[in-house]
């Protein structure tokens, strides 16, 4: 409060610019969160439960209505980023070059994994649920062979996109811990002295 009264009225909106509208952030998080769960669903069915007639269609099931979430998420968020959402100015140096190039090749590959998922399901010739609400036709035709590629891709995009979240997350705690900066703190509220 006493950094906020120094700084006066312009101050004040000097800093509140340094920090995401909420809209973003819960973008963020959501995202976030739904990779996590398509991520975990996925591995959970193929790792653990290979050959479940149970468990592995409903988490398929799951996965595949979680996926159409994050689908509609992604172009709603991409549109609020390109119309609405606050641009914080990106750090000078080497740091705002990796940060700007790993949004973009991380947008690029969750872009990638929706369009992966659909062709995967499409190419399985199938139609697909959204939790027994609706469906999503069938554009193409059984192919296996096309199937059996994409799904190879779904997997490995998968993989990346994971291990960059973590790296972006611990980045993110080096900023915290480390440089003691409000990189993460702007991630976490949308002003200063937040919760």
């Amino acid at each position: 409060m006493a950094r906020r009264a120094a700084f006066g009225d312009a101050g004040r909106e000097v800093i509140a610019l340094e920090y995401y509208d909420i809209p973003t952030l819960l973008f963020h998080w959501t995202t976030a969160l739904l990779v996590l769960l398509l991520f975990g669903t996925a591995y959970v069915w193929n790792t653990w439960l290979p050959h479940d007639h149970y468990w592995r269609p409903i988490l398929q099931s799951i996965h595949v209505s979680l996926g159409i979430l994050f689908a509609g998420l992604f172009v709603v968020r991409g549109a609020w980023r390109l119309t609405r959402g606050r641009h914080l100015p990106a750090e000078a140096g080497i740091s705002g070059v990796l940060s700007r190039a790993m949004y973009l090749v991380l947008y690029f590959l969750l872009g990638l994994q929706v369009v992966l998922g659909f062709v995967l399901r499409w190419s399985q010739g199938d139609e697909f649920q959204f939790f027994g609400l609706f469906s999503v036709p069938a554009l193409l035709g059984p192919n296996r062979t096309l199937a059996h590629s994409v799904d190879d891709l779904h997997y490995w995009v998968a993989w990346i996109i994971i291990v960059q979240a973590a790296g972006h997350s611990l980045v993110a705690l080096f900023h915290h811990y480390v440089l003691k900066d409000a990189v993460l703190k702007r991630m976490l509220y949308p002003r200063v002295g937040g919760p």
